[in-house]
């Protein structure tokens, strides 16, 4: 039973929970077996709680279920608070830290009978497309170990696709939930900006960041982001609109849908698999009744400059706070307070921390603040307008997720411009703020995974997820496990 137990969905364990057939105890010492088996080899965890997340099943055996999460085991990247859990963004800066607080999302989930087994690995502070600035291990993709999980919620996708949970919090910032799970075969949706609180979450890019579920399944990720979603008087950017029911009015629908193909996500630089797999996509959806009609999103090209001059802006501002005074790390015996600030900033962030920071401190000094970052708020604007001008003959949008399948362990590291062009398909998305899903839809010759994704606008996650559902079923990739677990 414990084999298959890690085989399935959130919901479909729930159903057994919920029937009695397996209780919260033995479905959490079947984590808790899972990570020891794996995790050695995948690194997904940076912290595992192994006594209290049995002491908590424990508790929610005996307790009358709350909703379909009581008693299922999640993780959460390790930029989300917890109360007095360890939580560093993958940074020595922020060694030995525990938030005197837990995030919305984090109480949201709690309360609804979800146990939180561990914090997963990402890029450092959120600044990476590979999980390879970790300062302190390097995650592997559940389907190859040579190759990345992608980033920066790389853990959260690796530890969902190997099976050790079924479900795990992300951020994405510039598609940092949606590139990991194209790269390891999950289910990853980035919700509209603001209908998630972002009230815990430390901040990369307070005007891009948004935290968001993977999961093995569309309705998983339904499910969780009805839980999560809501107006929060902590959060003064979450929106205070009505929350759908996602899950129940969840309905594999395509017929009576236009979804737009922008010409510039095609272009050079995306593989010939994927563009083949994606193709293939396109056809399921003109068979199930949609209409499909080719658009145009003239900015595109400009999207990865923009994102990446706003993004290090807000990063140079967010990261100024981290200076070895009042919490995280400190440098051994500083001459004066300058020399502590710079020797622990110098220590404590690794080298695309200090990239970014740098690039970010340049775009707004004097001289240059509005040639750069001027320059790049004007373009968010016209990127907006590009898809607020497409949705106006358009329902969604599909795209590729990734230009390319999981790349191997190093490939990228050394060549900041190449990494930063891993989320050339996914950073519009958060520039404009709006919702986007990446399912597995095929596998490319080395039977990667491939991942579709599709963009609606603002505050239609409904429609996003039925298209997605439908997509779903007819690729029947629900059944499909990553070989770390055969």
């Amino acid at each position: 039973m414990n084999n298959q137990l890690s085989q399935l969905s959130l919901l479909e364990l729930s159903q057994l929970l919920e029937a009695q057939e397996i209780t919260a105890v033995e479905l959490m010492e079947t984590t808790v077996e899972r990570y020891r088996q794996l995790d050695s080899d995948i690194k997904s965890f940076l912290y595992f709680d192994l006594d209290e997340s049995l002491e908590t099943a424990k508790k929610q055996d005996s307790l009358e279920r709350k909703s379909a999460l009581h008693g299922i085991p999640l993780a959460i990247k390790d930029n989300i608070s917890r109360l007095g859990k360890p939580l560093t963004c993958s940074s020595k800066i922020l060694a030995g830290h525990r938030p005197p607080y837990s995030a919305t999302v984090v109480e949201k989930l709690e309360q609804a009978g979800g146990i939180f087994v561990g914090n997963t690995n990402m890029d450092e502070f959120a600044m990476g497309s590979s999980t390879e600035t970790s300062a302190y291990q390097t995650t592997r993709n559940p389907w190859d170990l040579e190759r990345v999980p992608g980033g920066s919620s790389g853990g959260s996708a690796a530890a969902v696709a190997a099976g050790i949970v079924p479900a795990a919090l992300g951020s994405d910032t510039g598609g940092s939930i949606r590139q990991p799970a194209a790269f390891c075969g999950v289910v990853g949706f980035k919700p509209t900006y603001g209908r998630v609180s972002r009230y815990g979450l430390f901040p990369f890019a307070s005007s891009l960041d948004q935290i968001g579920p993977i999961a093995r399944t569309v309705s998983d990720v339904a499910f969780l982001t009805e839980l999560l979603a809501g107006s929060d008087s902590r959060d003064s950017t979450s929106l205070d609109s009505p929350v759908p029911r996602y899950l129940e009015q969840l309905q594999p629908r395509a017929e009576g849908l236009t979804f737009g193909i922008p010409e510039e996500y095609f272009g050079e630089g995306v593989d010939s698999d994927v563009r083949q797999i994606i193709q293939q996509t396109i056809e399921t959806l003109k068979q199930q009744g949609a209409e499909i009609k080719t658009v145009n999103l003239p900015h595109t090209k400009y999207a990865i400059s923009t994102y990446y001059i706003l993004a290090t802006a807000e990063a140079s501002s967010n990261l100024a706070r981290y200076d070895g005074v009042q919490y995280g790390y400190r440098a051994d015996e500083p001459d004066d307070l300058i020399d502590m600030y710079s020797r622990t900033r110098a220590e404590g962030f690794g080298p695309e921390v200090k990239r970014r920071i740098m690039l970010g401190t340049f775009v707004l000094s004097s001289g240059y603040y509005e040639a750069y970052y001027g320059k790049a708020q004007k373009l968010r604007t016209l990127i907006k307008q590009d898809f607020d001008r497409v949705y106006e003959e358009c329902d969604l949008l599909l795209t590729p997720t990734t230009p390319s399948t999981a790349f191997k362990l190093g490939e990228k590291i050394d060549d900041p411009v190449q990494m930063y062009l891993s989320d050339i398909l996914t950073a519009s998305t958060n520039l404009a703020g709006l919702p986007a899903i990446s399912i597995p839809v095929g596998q490319d010759s080395k039977q990667l995974p491939v991942g579709a994704q599709l963009i609606g606008p603002a505050l239609s996650e409904q429609t996003v997820l039925n298209a997605a559902f439908m997509l779903e079923k007819q690729s029947q990739w629900d059944a499909k496990i990553a070989p770390v677990q055969a």
